[in-house]
């Protein structure tokens, strides 16, 4: 997965919450371990009487009656609470407090709801010692995540853990000399662990490679862990002696769910655990100690300690009743959400939100709520706030207007690079998409089949597809050579194999294969090959360092003719950096198109929108996914995670091909949800104009001049927003770029211009070569030699014709 990039790899999709040291992708951090927001009970923690279960449900903490089926309400504040336990005594409940920003561990007195905060930041998972006078939990106070304990009585933290990586979720051992916790390292081998807490002495009970959802939990007399683990579909609940280790147990799942958070009775006799259904609504069920059924604990009523209102809010766009992305809130600032569906976190703007599918019914404290909508780029936010009244059922209609219709103009968008299901806390179907996709106003989706380390996700949903009826669904696969970098296949019917080799992995360590082979696989079957999420900093030709940010094989694999796109717009990249290595592959004549794909995770809580960058695609004829991948290939396109372009130079447009140079005149018009400050144009990688004032509002503004053309090479247009964007957009910073308007001919260059760029690259070739012959030292590699020497030969050609 390669989590840890050196320091000066900054990616666009950047931490909300307090920055860990040594981890460059911290969108992992904070989707695979921060508390996600459900409906439904989750986080099951049974009270020392056993007769109930605190749980997290809607953002709040519940007391949970299981005989009777009725969960109270006993936390009321703005934040996002979660993770309840309790003290040995029944008295207390510690906590974790989301506000946005940074998370906090509270604990709170049960019988008088008094709250006290002990410690704030990146802090989660807190824990009583067996004498309640302490409180485990984890925290990021000293760079990455380690375990701490506070005294209680003083206040006074001390830090437990010093090792690189993250410790999570310390439990005490009943006979309060040890703790069990949940270690991840940075290398992506984790493991539960038993620490003493004299002397610090560790030892492994369970490990595996990136156990995204994993987290333990000890039986009441210490001799047994429960803990969720990946399955071959779906998640597996297992048991596991302390004592012991070596041999689990299956209690539950398996059958494509993803049991979670396991916990015990205080008996020791069952384990609970929550788990999503088809619709996202988290339940709670309980199996035996022994195995066998497995039961649901069902809540049969919800009491919110306050008075409630119902909110139906309908959205409309083009005249119609149509699905949009919302986020409401009510009087306190809470998110609000609906009882079915997923909930997620948009980490650039700081919103939980959802779909609805037209007309949506909520219930919420009494109290002015705030509702936002959008639909996908075009459509500035649309905002209404309402009274929410006691036992009434209030009515919002909310009309989405877009800036600019792009399908009647020509242009359909898609996002290609997206993944389904990736370690997160729900399994979807590929169904479950459609309102994603709905949602966001896009076209055509390729979610990517991808390897999580060793497991191999989402196999079993190959076959499925939708190409027949917009908006188009059809899954890609993503290949991921780490060391080489990661490729796309685009409209390929079959899979390729391995998915995964070179240095880094245990299989295939030392293949002998260029990335070319699985980029000539997708071509041979009509379809497309992709460098993904190429380059992670805003110049890579700055200085010889920063060459190495290059993915090892894109130069060789581009200059050789294998490359058929290039992912410009990613959430995980830097659009300027990337963007330098593709001029200068143009300025080469190596005709390489565009691509936009966000990288997100569908199944996370935490995850900006499918569709937050993407492209717009021009087909020729009819709008089918055949002409629609025809007319990417071609380049008949734009990137963008937010503006909206339509360019054109000597009335030819992105893909065209202009007769030939001279005074040309240009139009562009930008249409855009958020601001933009930068309008340029730019010929062979160098902006030759630059418009006149920025677009601070939502709207449409067009600019047009004229420009000396040389005699060969390219055209295009770019626009970029300031550093802080809004919704509609949820990438960090605006930007849109056109693909190309060839002058003469395709792949055209002038040789000032083709010189430079063969220079620049050949540096960069000399870098990715040595770090091949490093990274396959000791290992015979002719194929790959020879497929970097080639594309040396053609480089050195190019930098003297």
């Amino acid at each position: 997965m390669a989590i840890v990039l050196p320091a000066a790899l900054d990616a666009q999709w950047t931490n909300r919450y307090p920055k860990l040291a040594g981890y460059a992708h911290h969108v992992y951090v904070e989707g695979y371990e921060l508390p996600v927001i459900s409906a439904g009970p989750s986080d099951p923690a049974p009270s020392p009487d056993g007769r109930t279960i605190a749980v997290a449900s809607r953002g709040w903490l519940w007391l949970l009656d299981p005989a009777e089926g009725t969960a109270r309400r006993i936390t009321r504040s703005a934040g996002v609470d979660s993770r309840p336990a309790w003290s040995g005594d029944g008295r207390a409940i510690a906590f974790v407090r989301d506000d946005g920003r940074n998370l906090a561990i509270v604990t709170m007195d049960v019988a008088t709801g008094a709250e006290r905060e002990i410690d704030r930041g990146m802090v989660l998972d807190p824990a009583f010692s067996p004498d309640g006078r302490t409180l485990y939990y984890a925290s990021a106070s000293a760079g990455d995540i380690d375990l701490w304990r506070a005294d209680l009585a003083t206040g006074t933290k001390s830090r437990l853990t010093a090792e690189a990586g993250l410790e999570l979720k310390p439990q005490a051992h009943p006979d309060g000399t040890r703790l069990l916790y949940m270690k991840k390292a940075r290398g992506g081998t984790d493991a539960v662990r038993m620490r003493a807490l004299t002397g610090g002495a560790d030892s492994t009970l369970v490990f595996g490679s990136l156990l995204s959802q994993t987290r333990p939990a000890l039986s009441p007399d210490g001799k047994l862990i429960a803990y969720n683990w990946p399955g071959t579909i779906g998640g597996e609940l297992r048991l596991a002696s302390v004592e012991r280790p070596g041999v689990s147990l299956l209690l539950a799942g398996g059958a494509g769910g993803e049991p979670l958070v396991p916990a015990w009775s205080r008996d020791g006799l069952t384990v609970f655990f929550a788990e999503a259904d088809s619709t996202q609504h988290m339940r709670l069920y309980r199996v035996s100690v022994n195995g066998g059924p497995v039961t649901e604990v069902r809540v049969r009523r919800w009491d919110w300690g306050e008075r409630t209102g119902r909110l139906v809010v309908r959205s409309t766009a083009n005249g119609a009743r149509s699905v949009a992305r919302l986020t409401v809130t009510d009087g306190r600032g809470h998110p609000v959400i609906p009882d079915a569906g997923q909930p997620r976190f948009d980490g650039q703007n700081g919103l939980t939100y959802f779909y609805s599918p037209g007309t949506i019914e909520l219930e919420l404290p009494v109290g002015e709520a705030t509702i936002t909508a959008v639909r996908g780029l075009a459509t500035p936010p649309v905002q209404a706030r309402v009274m929410v009244v006691a036992g009434e059922t209030r009515v919002v209609d909310l009309t989405l207007r877009p800036v600019w219709n792009a399908r009647a103009a020509g242009w359909y968008s898609g996002d290609h690079h997206f993944h389904l299901n990736y370690g997160g806390p729900f399994q979807l179907r590929p169904e479950q998409l459609r309102p994603l996709v709905v949602g966001e106003d896009l076209d055509v989706a390729t979610p990517m089949l991808a390897n999580l380390h060793t497991r191999f996700e989402d196999q079993d949903l190959w076959r499925w597809r939708r190409p027949n009826t917009p908006p188009f669904i059809v899954w890609a696969q993503e290949v991921r050579s780490h060391f080489l970098g990661h490729v796309g296949l685009l409209g390929t019917t079959k899979l390729f194999w391995p998915w995964i080799w070179g240095p880094g992995y245990e299989i295939h360590s030392r293949d002998d294969r260029p990335n070319a082979e699985p980029l000539l696989f997708a071509r041979a079957q009509g379809g497309l090959g992709v460098y993904v999420h190429p380059v992670f900093i805003p110049d890579p030709f700055a200085n010889a360092a920063s060459l190495a940010s290059i993915p090892t094989g894109l130069v060789v694999d581009a200059v050789e003719g294998r490359v058929d796109l290039l992912e410009i717009v990613c959430l995980w990249s830097n659009p300027f950096g990337t963007s330098e290595l593709w001029y200068r592959l143009l300025n080469l004549g190596v005709p390489i198109a565009p691509q936009g794909g966000t990288d997100v995770m569908a199944d996370f809580g935490r995850t900006m929108a499918v569709g937050s960058t993407r492209v717009y695609v021009r087909p020729r004829g009819a709008f089918t996914y055949e002409s629609y991948l025809s007319a990417l290939k071609a380049g008949r396109s734009f990137v963008t995670n937010g503006p909206l372009l339509e360019f054109s130079s000597g009335g030819a447009r992105p893909g065209d091909v202009l007769a030939h140079g001279g005074e040309t005149r240009f139009t562009l018009g930008v249409h855009t949800a958020v601001p933009v400050n930068r309008v340029e144009v730019l010929v062979n990688g160098a902006v030759v104009w630059s418009g006149v004032g920025g677009i601070d509002s939502a709207g449409t503004r067009r600019y047009e001049g004229t420009l000396p053309l040389p005699a060969g090479g390219w055209v295009a247009a770019r626009v970029v927003g300031p550093a802080t964007q809004r919704w509609p957009a949820m990438d960090v910073q605006a930007f849109a770029h056109t693909a190309p308007v060839w002058i003469g001919q395709r792949g055209s260059t002038v040789p000032e211009a083709r010189q430079a760029a063969a220079r620049d690259l050949l540096r960069a070739l000399d870098v990715a070569t040595q770090r091949l012959e490093s990274g396959y030292a000791g290992t015979d590699i002719p194929a790959l030699r020879a497929h970097f020497a080639s594309a040396r030969r053609v480089l050195e050609t190019r930098s003297r014709d």
